[in-house]
């Protein structure tokens, strides 16, 4: 019998590989931080002797999902302050930028920890971040102890004239993001590495937009940014250049197979013609746009997205836009919104909401060949669901479990690079209770600072 360092044992094991294969009394072999084999629970421990068996008959083992858009710093800690019923300019610019102007270097690293423990107890393993605000070195650092694998960028732009904490003119913008791309390439093993990340929008200028396009290439990291979720978008690029963001970003040669595009909501059909062309990923928020009313139902082009060949994946943006992390909840509405929007019940069935939610993810992050589904050779990041909740009995097809009736709570156990970050529903590399009252004192020291109203409508007496 061979030595590996964990079997785990599934009713279900959900693997992801390319006939979609659903093992009933599964199991998977961890040897390092990779998944050795996937098969039947029998056939597994008459070759594997394992230092540490995992799991049972009650749980449903499944790849990590991947998170491809989330704002880990800014909001966590300043979740639900901001009014639910403020339109899209008055929510980033009245709101967003003070709050995230806020923050103090130890109140960055706590909210990259308190995003990164909520997708970890939710079963969310992987992310790509939207942009660190200011205080990379602490919020990497957070991250790296905590055990999640993600892709991190710094909060770059160069036309917006305020916040003056961070307020940067084009070359400024350019040194920033050169050297957040090589101080935090690959750190921990490669669980943490940087990316080009832009804010987008109409935030950036040509030679920012060419220069971050110059640094992805030549660092081999993927590039990412926000465009198009409201009218503000286009009609910023029409009066500015006569053409619509998809148009402009391909003329500068921007879009590629390694781009990652934040919400693509108000796009036309010339726009979606050239990013199915380009091959870039659309990080779909459908929180976001419910939430902020993008007009996602009445104009999103998703399904035409995932018919052309565009990869579509699934984020939960920031704490004050969809207000939690739990991907499994996004998913439930990926599976659902276009479904009542098109009157068409085909539309992304739960098999394909799930598959968005991790192999649309792991490609997002151009990290298909490591993570996504559970299959020899890959990265081992694995979540174990317990089936004995209410939402999961009686367990009769697993896929619609997962998707229509579960969601983060009834998440057990979570493996990360073949190490346990979450056992029980606790985080191993954390204190937990400490850490939520930090949290609370954090975010009521933030808002107070910011100088921002409580906008709560009922009196709290």
């Amino acid at each position: 019998m061979e030595d590996i360092d964990v079997l785990i044992k599934g009713w279900y094991v959900v693997t992801m590989n390319a006939t979609r294969d659903i093992i009933r009394n599964g199991a998977v072999a961890i040897k390092g931080n990779k998944i050795l084999e996937v098969g039947k629970a029998t056939d597994l421990e008459k070759k594997y002797k394992a230092k540490e068996v995992v799991g049972g008959d009650r749980f449903v083992v499944a790849p990590g999902q991947v998170n491809s858009h989330i704002h880990i710093t800014g909001e966590p800690l300043t979740r639900g302050y901001v009014p639910d019923d403020t339109p899209f300019e008055e929510n980033v610019f009245m709101w967003l930028c003070p709050l995230y102007a806020a923050f103090e270097a130890h109140e960055e690293k706590m909210s990259g920890q308190l995003a990164a423990i909520e997708m970890l107890k939710s079963g969310t393993t992987t992310f790509l971040e939207a942009g660190t605000i200011r205080f990379m070195d602490e919020v990497v650092e957070g991250l790296v102890d905590i055990g999640i694998r993600g892709r991190v960028g710094r909060w770059i732009w160069d036309l917006p004239p305020e916040p003056d904490v961070y307020k940067q003119d084009t070359d400024e913008a350019i040194r920033n993001l050169e050297q957040s791309i090589t101080k935090y390439r690959s750190l921990a093993d490669g669980r943490i590495q940087s990316w080009s990340t832009l804010v987008g929008h109409t935030t950036c200028s040509d030679p920012l937009w060419r220069a971050a396009r110059d640094l992805a290439n030549e660092h081999g990291t993927g590039m990412s940014f926000h465009m198009s979720p409201a009218k503000l978008d286009p009609e910023g690029f029409l009066a500015e250049f006569g053409h619509r963001p998809m148009v402009h970003l391909a003329e500068l040669g921007v879009l590629g197979p390694d781009v990652a595009i934040t919400h693509a909501v108000q796009v036309d059909n010339n726009e979606l013609a050239i990013m199915a062309e380009a091959g870039v990923t659309v990080a779909h928020c459908p929180t976001t746009a419910l939430k902020v009313s993008y007009g996602v139902t009445q104009v999103g082009k998703m399904p035409e997205m995932v018919t052309s060949g565009v990869n579509v994946a699934i984020g939960t943006d920031g704490n004050n836009a969809s207000n939690y992390s739990d991907l499994m909840r996004a998913t439930y509405l990926v599976a659902g919104l276009f479904k009542d929007a098109r009157t068409d019940p085909q539309m992304f069935p739960a098999e394909k909401a799930f598959e968005m939610s991790t192999l649309g993810g792991a490609k997002a992050i151009c990290a298909e060949d490591e993570i996504g589904s559970l299959e020899a050779g890959k990265k081992a990041d694995l979540v174990l669901h317990d089936t004995d909740r209410p939402e999961w009995r009686p367990l009769l097809n697993v896929m619609n479990q997962l998707v229509w009736a579960a969601d983060g709570r009834g998440v057990h156990t979570v493996f990360v690079d073949g190490k346990k970050v979450v056992e029980a529903g606790r985080m191993t590399t954390i204190d937990e209770d400490r850490f939520w009252a930090q949290c609370q004192a954090a975010g009521e020291a933030i808002t107070s600072r910011s100088g921002l109203p409580d906008k709560s409508k009922y009196p709290v007496l």
